[in-house]
């Protein structure tokens, strides 16, 4: 048989399930699935392709054999076991921050710089949730229209924050509207019918790490050192699908008609917008599909080479397994990439 011998680390997290799903749903061709987790998961059952699956502890032995292995157990874990299992012979495609920003290290968006994919040294890195869905909607338009400056504001679902923070919002919104008081164990703060201009620790610069990895990443991902930007990145009470208030400088003057059918040949985008009809995207529509969606595209009044853009997008899907799903499939359509004869 004929595949590639899978492992997914972090199986029993958000994105686990969801590399999971995504793998069966694309079809990936898998020889065979290592689920793997820390020990407080050794023993869990999960399913892949009707088969009951037994998870394991993932740890140094974890990776013999392993031609992929889709990591997305946090940047500690990462730093740990991403490098060993790249030297047992598996190519490594990492969600977390651990390596976004070495310099040997690709840092990858299929519809954007899949290019990149060919430079890895055994590990491949996922980037932000955030910065993913920013890319793919402007890359097309700074193709075209070089841009020179972005100013975005994020609205970011709890799921960013994993299953615990999904809990705590279900809760909390229970207790408000029971009348009963909150008590916060994962946010800073209320999230339930709030929302927290705080995502990550906060730096010196008095910006936060979430909104200088948008910064840092959108640089590295569309190879354009000299874009300007600025982030402010907001949690909100939505479960799924994060969204973006996106203002963009071009080089030169470009009307919303043009950015509009730039973006509706671009790859992995999805246009709505009419506000005729308040046609626009909407994160509980977003969630569970693998599109980038852009809506409410027009001048900016305030610049006359600017854009604004509306951009929503799954932060669970698009945002971490679906990307890291794609970079592997982009390596096998260039070649980059063989399965293991069973």
């Amino acid at each position: 048989m004929n595949g590639f011998r899978v492992a997914v680390v972090g199986a029993t997290g958000m994105v686990g399930k969801e590399f999971i799903k995504v793998l069966e749903q694309r079809k990936f061709p898998v020889a065979s699935v290592s689920l793997l987790a820390s020990d407080r998961s050794h023993g869990k059952k999960l399913y892949f392709a009707h088969e009951e699956i037994e998870v394991k502890e993932a740890n140094h032995q974890s990776f013999k054999g392993i031609d992929i292995a889709l990591f997305s157990a946090g940047a500690d874990v990462s730093a740990h076991l991403s490098p060993i299992a790249a030297q047992s012979g598996a190519i490594v495609i990492d969600n977390s921050s651990a390596f976004r920003m070495e310099s040997d290290v690709p840092l990858v968006v299929p519809e954007v710089n899949p290019e990149d994919i060919v430079k890895h040294k055994g590990i491949i890195a996922n980037p932000n949730c955030s910065t993913i869905q920013m890319v793919v909607a402007l890359y097309p338009l700074h193709k075209v229209n070089p841009i020179k400056r972005i100013t975005v504001a994020t609205y970011q679902a709890t799921s960013g924050m994993g299953a615990p923070a999904v809990d705590e919002l279900t809760l909390q919104a229970k207790q408000v509207l029971a009348g009963e008081s909150v008590i916060p164990h994962v946010f800073p703060h209320q999230i339930a019918f709030n929302v927290l201009p705080e995502i990550d620790v906060f730096l010196d610069s008095g910006y936060t790490k979430e909104e200088r990895k948008m910064v840092m990443e959108t640089r590295k991902i569309m190879h354009a050192d000299d874009i300007e930007i600025s982030a402010t990145c907001v949690r909100v009470p939505v479960f799924t699908g994060h969204s973006e208030a996106i203002h963009a400088e071009f080089t030169r003057p470009m009307s919303p008609e043009e950015a509009r059918n730039v973006l509706m040949n671009a790859p992995g985008v999805k246009v709505l917008d009419d506000p005729t009809i308040s046609l626009y995207p909407q994160p509980w529509a977003a969630a569970g599909t693998d599109e980038v969606f852009v809506g409410r595209i027009r001048k900016d009044l305030s610049h006359p080479n600017g854009l604004v853009l509306w951009v929503v997008s799954d932060n669970v899907r698009k945002g971490a397994a679906l990307n890291a799903v794609q970079i592997a499939e982009e390596m096998i359509k260039r070649g980059w990439m063989h399965p293991a004869a069973r």
